[in-house]
């Protein structure tokens, strides 16, 4: 061995250098206690990315934070869906795919930087500049200003501007990633023509319909063949007929409450204003008016610079003293407000577009200034403002008073339906009831899905009920109109019915096992006939099935009695005029369709489309690749052991439901 290694053949000695140091390095972990688990995310960590194999060793991987999966996760579903903010369970879920999704971010863009790719701070101050943020960061060409911009990107995104550009920067890499993985992909002009003549062709049919609904009254099996039916399906109907159970319980109104139903004092208003003060406040409201020239986001330059003239050109006669109602009547495109003189009424902060937002809060009043959005260029006057301020409490009196007497009326119910619950419990529901002038009542056997006449809302009673075990100890529950104390008296548990209890049930289920069957074989029993009579309609009237015609229509188009034909039957694209289809199964009716006519796109309007379809084509065919791309390298990541996930962190996305 000595002798091999002192060869001069270079290329050996460093395979055998590597294997000898790579088995050095596994001697040490095996024989150290506690570097095998090296490399292992801590605890406030969400996983870590490993460039290479051997990262593992010198902790030198990209962590990924728990704090930054749960900010973005709450930050997403605030804007996604604000109701479920608070929701732990939907939160958690949201922070699973959060996750996820920065982890690959950390595996794509250390894929980047072994090939290479990189982003530069002028990148950065390029994209800010004509990306999606240029109207907002740079009005009119204009900088916001340093400090406006931090608080912004703080308000917004709770991000300080390092790590806001950051995130830019890695966007920017990824997105070169991908136009590099993707450039190879092609399309050729017989594909780009082929796949417009397939989603553009346009057809018009007569169509024969055999419903499921006609065809089950059709099955009529003897009493004989449902029993067997019944029989054999012994096990479905072992638990046919659901659990059932009597309820006895006695039931009080707020107006039977003792003392009579709470008033909210003034003392209790006053406090109860004190500790609410925040609900109370009003943010700052901006009245403001405008004039809205329309022009398209991606409009060429010219249709730009047109629409900026003449926005300009209404500016100017404003600051003349034109008037805003006849100026705006004439120039405004915004058809809510042309007519009023663009009056805009009073608006809270984040209620506009940004960069319309942004200027109506920050303009002086009687300012008038030109604005950009995504609708096109504003004429825009501030003309006055409402500080920040709390309503009063006699502003809000009723809204309070409101709330405390729901409250309190609510206490009140629950607090007594406790108290004669405590009193069941001890001498029963009869003589409770009785020493309050209540009466008892004991309902017939009920299912848990049905309801109790009696009562307004028995929807939590049975909710209760069907937890309790018969002559266990009065509960309360609320009836929607009051509150009900009650036990379970009987149980009828869930067991099969008789055939004869269950016939009606029995034929329904007989027909709808049968159905599909019978339905292909009419179907292909009309096909069969219409071909051979080269006639749909004769066919049609000899099975008893219901002639129709569609229009002119593409492959996208949903047709009566058949549904979406690309999904349902895009065969009949592919037929020529007068070819009578295959049978067609929708689901729920048998057709058999009979081209009628046929129209195919023309050779100009195939060219005039051919750009736009191949660049959706080639949109869709990168998107492909550079899903599949992101797949392989995600798997071959997890694959070598070069992710480690925190346990801790994947919390399972049913917890807390």
């Amino acid at each position: 061995m000595i002798r091999f290694l002192q060869t001069e053949n270079r290329f050996t000695k460093a395979i055998f250098i590597v294997v000898i140091a790579a088995a050095s390095v596994g001697m040490v972990v095996y024989l150290i206690p506690g570097l095998a688990g090296l490399g292992a995310p801590s605890a406030d960590s969400y996983a870590v990315v490993y460039p290479h194999w051997y990262s593992r060793f010198f902790s030198s991987g990209t962590t990924v934070t728990q704090a930054r999966v749960e900010q973005m996760a709450r930050q997403q579903l605030q804007e996604r869906d604000p109701q479920y903010a608070d929701n732990p369970a939907i939160l958690t879920f949201f922070e699973q795919e959060v996750g996820q999704q920065l982890v690959q971010q950390q595996v794509l863009l250390q894929v980047a930087a072994k090939l290479g790719i990189r982003a530069s701070d002028s990148d950065v101050r390029r994209y800010l500049h004509s990306g999606p943020t240029g109207q907002v960061l740079f009005p009119d060409g204009q900088f916001i200003g340093q400090d406006a911009y931090a608080n912004l990107i703080a308000s917004r995104l709770n991000e300080t501007v390092s790590e806001f550009e950051q995130g830019v920067k890695d966007d920017i890499i990824i997105q070169r990633l991908e136009d590099l993985v993707t450039a190879p992909v092609t399309v050729s002009d017989q594909e780009v023509r082929e796949d417009y003549l397939k989603k553009n062709v346009k057809i018009k049919f007569d169509y024969a319909v055999i419903s499921s609904a006609s065809l089950s009254n059709q099955i009529n099996p003897s009493d004989s063949e449902l029993e067997a039916f019944f029989k054999k399906n012994a096990v479905r109907y072992a638990q046919a007929v659901p659990e059932e159970r009597k309820i006895t319980y006695f039931a009080f109104t707020p107006e039977q409450l003792p003392g009579g139903i709470p008033n909210p004092t003034q003392q209790q208003i006053q406090a109860y204003y004190s500790a609410h003060q925040s609900d109370y406040m009003v943010p700052e409201e901006v009245d403001s008016r405008h004039i809205l020239i329309a022009v398209a986001q991606d409009a060429d330059p010219k249709t730009v610079a047109a629409a900026k003239a003449k926005a300009e050109m209404v500016l100017k006669l404003l600051k003349a003293g034109g008037s805003w109602k006849v100026l705006a009547q004439k120039y405004s495109d915004d058809p809510g407000s042309k007519n009023s003189g663009g009056e805009l009424g009073f608006v809270q902060r984040g209620r506009m577009v940004p960069e319309f937002d942004n200027a109506i809060f920050s303009q002086k009043i009687g300012q008038i200034a030109i604005v950009r959005s995504q609708y096109g260029f504003h004429v825009v006057q501030v003309e006055a403002r409402k500080p920040a301020h709390t309503q009063p409490l006699s502003q809000v009196l009723p809204t309070i008073q409101a709330t405390l007497a729901s409250q309190q009326l609510t206490q009140a119910q629950e607090n007594y339906a406790s108290e004669l619950t405590s009193e069941a419990i001890k001498n029963g529901l009869e003589k409770t009831a009785a020493a309050h002038q209540l009466q008892v009542v004991t309902t017939g056997f009920v299912a848990q899905s049905g309801m109790i006449g009696a009562l307004a809302d028995s929807s939590q009673i049975l909710a209760k009920a069907f937890k309790m075990k018969s002559g266990d100890p009065p509960q309360f529950a609320s009836t929607g109109e009051g509150y009900a104390i009650f036990q379970v008296a009987a149980i009828d548990p869930a067991h099969a019915p008789t055939f004869a209890e269950w016939k009606s049930h029995v034929l329904d289920d007989y027909r709808s096992e049968q159905l599909p069957a019978l339905l292909n074989q009419k179907t292909k029993e009309l096909a069969d006939k219409a071909k051979a009579l080269g006639n749909l309609a004769k066919a049609a009237k000899a099975v008893g099935a219901t002639m129709e015609t569609s229009g002119l229509v593409g492959t996208t188009t949903q047709v009566p009695d058949i549904g979406d034909l690309e999904q349902v039957a895009p065969q009949l694209f592919n037929l020529p005029v007068g070819a009578i289809s295959g049978p067609i199964d929708t689901g729920q009716n048998g057709v058999v369709a009979a081209i009628v006519d046929k129209q195919q796109p023309s050779a100009q309007e195939i060219a005039q489309n051919l750009d736009q379809t191949r660049d959706q084509i080639l949109e869709q065919r990168r998107e492909q690749a550079f899903n599949i791309f992101v797949s392989d390298v995600w798997n071959s990541y997890r694959k070598r052991g070069l992710v480690r996930m925190n346990p801790k962190a994947l919390k399972p996305a049913t917890q807390g439901m």
